[in-house]
C-alpha cells in the first residue's frame, strides 16, 4: 500500500494524502478519484509515496487513478507550483482549472481520443521526388508502384496504402529509412500538402526572422514591435516553420477568440501538412479533450489558442508567439489571477526556448524591459504591402454642436467613401443605444439596482440592461420620481449610432458589429466574409473590430467619444486608450488605397492625439515611462492588490481594514496605501473593497505576500471572499 498526495480543487492551500493499492512513480501528473467529505472529486497526484504525516489507518483509500489520458509532465507541474508560489493562489485550484472540463469529470474520456482527428498521409521527399525507380531491383514491384503513384499525386494516406498492397506498409518504412518517404499525420479534414505561397519578406522582416532564428535552441525574449500591417504574422510563420523543422511544437497565444479563426486559417494555410490544433472555451466539450490530448501526446504540432491555453501540456514545445502580447484579455480577472503573457516567458526560460512578444502598441512593461536590455527589440516600420503606407489621422474637434455624437466632417467623409465605393469603419466602444436612461425634469438616471453602475439602454427591444451583472428589464414608461414620460437615452452606443446613420444614409448598407450581434465564433465569421465580399458599406462597432482583422478595402475610421478614458483613475487608461486607438487605425489603408483616420475629441492638443497623428508610439511611451517613474508606478515599482467582497459593505469594509493593520506591520521595503472602496464600488449584490500594496523589487514584494496571506486566512471571514491580485493592471 502507498501514499498519494493529492491535490483537489478546493479553496484551500494544500495536498491530501490518500492510499492507493496501485500507484508507482509513473502515476504523478495522473488524475484519480478520491473522496472528500461527503462528495467524489476529481485531483490529480503530486507525489507517490511509503510514508504519511498521519497514521495509514486513518487515510482514505482513492476511489480510482485515470490512466486514461497520459500523466502531466514533471515541467508543467513545475509551472503550476510558480504560479502557486508567485499569485498565491491554492495549488489544487491552480492544477484543476488549467484542465479541461472534460478532464474533471469524474468519468473517464476512453473514446475521446485525439488520434481520430488525425489521419496518416505518406509524400515523397526532396529525395524521393526526383528518385529513379529503374534503379530498383525488378522484383520490387510494389516498391515502384508506390513510389510512381506518389510522383504523380503527391501524397497517399494510409487506406490508400492499405489497397495497394497488404505489404505497403511495411515497404513504406523501408522507404522512409533510405530518406525518400515522409509519414505525417494531419487534421482530417485538411489533406492538401500544398502551402500557400510565402510572401517575399521585407528587409524588416527579413532582419526579425533571421535574428530570432539565430537564438532558436537558448531561452530568450523578443520584443517584435512592428506597426499595423507590417507582417508581424508572416514573422511568426516563418519561426514556426524553424521550428517544424527542428522537430518541435510550437504555441501560439491570441488574446480573443475572435482572432482564433483567421490566424487558424493562416496557419493551416501555410501548414497544411502539419497536424494542427486550436484551444479556447467556444469549443465542445470532447473537441476540447480531443485538441488538448492532442497537444499532449505531440502529435499536434502547433497549438493556437487563447490565455488559459499556456497551461497545455507540450512535450517537444520549441517555440512560443504571444500575440498582441499587450491586450489586457491576457490578465485573468478571477480566480488563478495570472497573466498568460508572463506565465508564458516564464515557461519559455524553463524550456530554454525561445518566445516572441508582438504588438503595434507594446505594454510599457514590456517596452521597458526591452529598452534596458532584458528583452531584445526587433522593430518593423513599414508595412508589408510595399503600396500600402500609414492612414493619415485627422482630429476633429467637437467643442461645436454634433448631431448624435457625429461631426459633420465625420458624415462627409462617409458619404464620400460611398460614393467612391470604399468602405468604412466607425468605432464607439459602447454596445447598446445609450449609456444611461435619464429624466431630464427631475434628473432621475436608471442605475442598476445590483451594481453601482448605470442601465444601459437597449432601444431595439425596449430594454435596460446591466454590463456588469447582466441584470435586464423594461425601459419605465414614465419617471418613477416625479412621474414624467419624456425619459431620454443619454449618451451614444452602437445601436444609436447604427440608427442615426441608416437615417443619414439610406442606401448605405450598414453592419453593426458588437457583443450584441455576434453571438457565435461562425456569426463573426460571417460577417468578415461579407465585409471581404463587398457587402458591407460602413461597419459600426467596438473593440471586437480593433484588431486583428485584414480588411483592404476599408480607407476611412471614425472615432467616435475617444475622450471618456481621460477622465479615469487608472493610471493606465491613457496607454489602453492610445494602444485601441494605433490598433483601430491600423483598419484603414492595408492594401493599395490610402487610409484616412478621423478621431472626435474635446482635447485636440492633448499629447497622446499628436503622437497618434504621428504614429509615434515611442514618443507616447517615452513620456508615459517618464511620469510612471517620477510617480512611482509599474514598470519601476511591482504591485499587488488585496481584492474584497461581501453580500454586506461593512463586513468587507472591516475584513479590509484589518487585513490592512496585520499588513503594516510586516511591510519591509513595502507601503501599505489605505484601505478604499473599488472604482465600481459594487457589483451583482456584493460590495467591492480594495488595498495596495506597493515595492520597487519582487525580492522585497513576495515574502511580504507570502507573510501576509498566511495570517490572511487565519481571519475569520465567512462572509467575505477575498484574493491577492499580483500585477493587477485594474486598480
Amino acid at each position: 500500500m502507498s501514499v498519494a498526495k493529492v491535490a483537489l480543487d478546493i479553496p484551500l492551500d494544500r495536498c491530501f494524502d490518500y492510499q492507493v493499492s496501485d500507484a508507482t512513480q509513473q502515476d504523478i501528473g495522473r488524475r484519480v478519484l478520491v473522496p472528500f467529505s461527503n462528495r467524489k472529486l476529481v485531483g490529480v497526484i503530486l507525489d507517490v509515496r511509503e510514508t504519511s504525516d498521519l497514521p495509514l489507518n486513518k487515510l482514505k483509500p482513492a476511489i480510482k487513478i485515470y490512466r486514461d489520458a497520459l500523466p502531466l509532465d514533471k515541467g508543467l507541474l513545475a509551472v503550476f507550483e510558480f504560479c502557486r508560489n508567485y499569485y498565491h493562489h491554492p495549488i489544487g485550484e491552480v492544477i484543476m482549472n488549467a484542465l479541461p472540463p472534460g478532464l474533471r469529470r469524474t468519468k473517464p474520456v476512453f473514446g475521446k481520443t485525439a488520434a481520430s482527428k488525425f489521419v496518416e498521409i505518406f509524400s515523397l521527399t526532396a529525395a524521393g521526388k526526383i528518385f529513379d525507380i529503374t534503379t530498383l531491383p525488378g522484383r520490387a514491384i510494389v516498391k515502384k508502384k508506390l513510389i510512381t503513384v506518389l510522383q504523380t499525386n503527391g501524397q497517399l494516406r494510409r487506406d490508400e496504402v492499405a489497397a495497394i498492397s497488404s505489404r505497403a506498409l511495411r515497404l513504406l518504412s523501408e522507404l522512409a529509412a533510405e530518406g525518400l518517404i515522409l509519414a505525417e499525420k494531419v487534421p482530417a479534414d485538411i489533406l492538401s500538402t500544398t502551402p500557400s505561397a510565402e510572401p517575399v519578406l521585407s528587409n524588416d522582416q527579413n532582419a526579425a526572422v533571421t535574428s530570432i532564428a539565430a537564438g532558436i535552441d537558448s531561452f530568450n525574449v523578443t520584443l517584435l514591435h512592428g506597426i499595423t500591417g507590417s507582417g508581424k504574422t508572416e514573422v511568426y510563420l516563418r519561426l514556426v516553420a524553424t521550428a517544424l523543422a527542428r522537430g518541435k511544437q510550437t504555441l501560439v497565444l491570441v488574446p480573443e477568440i475572435n482572432l482564433t479563426p483567421q490566424l487558424e486559417a493562416v496557419f493551416r494555410a501555410r501548414f497544411p501538412g502539419v497536424p494542427q490544433v486550436s484551444l479556447h472555451s467556444h469549443l465542445a466539450e470532447g473537441e476540447r479533450v480531443n485538441h488538448y490530448l492532442a497537444a499532449q501526446s505531440g502529435e499536434a504540432r502547433i497549438v493556437l489558442g487563447t490565455r488559459l491555453s499556456v497551461f497545455t501540456p507540450l512535450p517537444q514545445l520549441g517555440l512560443i508567439v504571444v500575440d498582441e502580447e499587450h491586450d489586457g484579455s491576457f490578465k485573468q480577472q478571477d480566480g488563478l489571477r495570472y497573466s498568460a503573457r508572463d506565465v508564458a516567458i516564464y515557461r519559455a526560460q524553463q524550456n530554454a526556448i525561445p518566445i516572441v512578444l508582438g504588438s503595434a502598441t507594446p505594454s510599457l512593461e514590456s517596452y521597458h524591459n526591452a529598452k534596458i536590455g532584458r528583452f531584445r527589440l526587433q522593430r518593423l516600420d513599414t508595412r508589408a504591402v510595399a503600396s500600402a503606407s500609414l492612414p493619415t489621422v485627422r482630429l476633429i474637434p467637437v467643442n461645436k454642436k454634433t448631431d448624435e455624437g457625429v461631426s459633420e466632417p465625420v458624415l462627409t467623409a462617409l458619404r464620400q467613401r460611398l460614393e467612391q465605393n470604399q468602405q468604412s469603419l466607425v468605432f464607439i466602444n459602447r454596445r447598446g443605444y445609450a449609456p444611461a436612461l435619464l429624466c431630464p425634469q427631475c434628473g432621475w438616471i436608471c442605475g442598476c439596482s445590483r451594481c453601482s453602475a448605470k442601465l444601459t439602454l437597449h432601444a431595439r427591444k425596449n430594454r435596460l440592461r446591466c454590463h456588469y451583472c447582466g441584470l435586464e428589464m423594461a425601459a419605465p414608461a414614465h419617471c418613477p420620481h416625479c412621474g414624467n414620460a419624456d425619459l431620454r437615452g443619454v449618451g451614444q452606443g452602437t445601436q444609436r449610432i447604427e440608427t442615426w446613420l441608416t437615417n443619414q444614409l439610406p442606401t448605405a448598407r450598414i453592419l453593426r458589429v458588437d457583443r450584441d450581434t455576434v453571438a457565435s465564433k461562425a456569426q463573426l465569421t460571417s460577417f468578415i466574409e461579407r465585409v471581404h465580399a463587398a457587402d458591407v458599406d460602413i461597419l459600426v462597432g467596438t473593440q471586437m473590430l480593433a484588431k486583428g482583422h485584414d480588411f483592404p478595402n476599408i480607407t476611412l475610421v471614425a472615432v467616435l467619444n475617444a475622450d471618456s478614458s481621460l477622465y479615469s483613475s487608472d493610471f493606465r487608461a491613457e496607454e489602453k486608450l492610445f494602444a485601441q486607438l494605433m490598433q483601430v487605425a491600423g483598419r484603414a489603408g492595408r492594401a493599395d488605397l490610402p487610409g484616412e483616420v478621423l478621431v472626435q475629441t474635446a482635447f485636440p492638443d492633448h499629447p497622446l492625439f499628436e503622437a497618434l497623428k504621428r504614429h509615434n508610439f515611442a514618443e507616447f511611451a517615452h513620456a508615459q515611462l517618464q511620469m510612471r517613474q517620477e510617480a512611482q508606478f509599474p514598470p519601476y515599482t511591482f504591485q499587488a492588490l488585496l481584492r474584497v467582497e461581501s453580500v454586506h459593505d461593512e463586513a468587507a469594509r472591516e475584513f479590509t481594514r484589518r487585513s490592512a493593520d496585520i499588513a503594516k506591520p510586516l511591510a519591509k521595503n513595502v507601503r501599505v496605501f489605505d484601505a478604499v472602496p473599488a472604482p465600481i464600488a459594487r457589483i451583482a449584490g456584493r460590495s467591492r473593497w480594495q488595498l495596495l500594496a506597493q515595492a520597487v523589487s519582487r525580492n522585497h514584494l513576495q515574502p511580504f505576500l507570502h507573510a501576509w496571506r498566511e495570517q490572511l486566512e487565519a481571519l475569520s471571514a465567512r462572509e467575505v471572499r477575498w484574493a491577492i491580485d499580483v500585477d493587477p493592471i485594474e486598480l
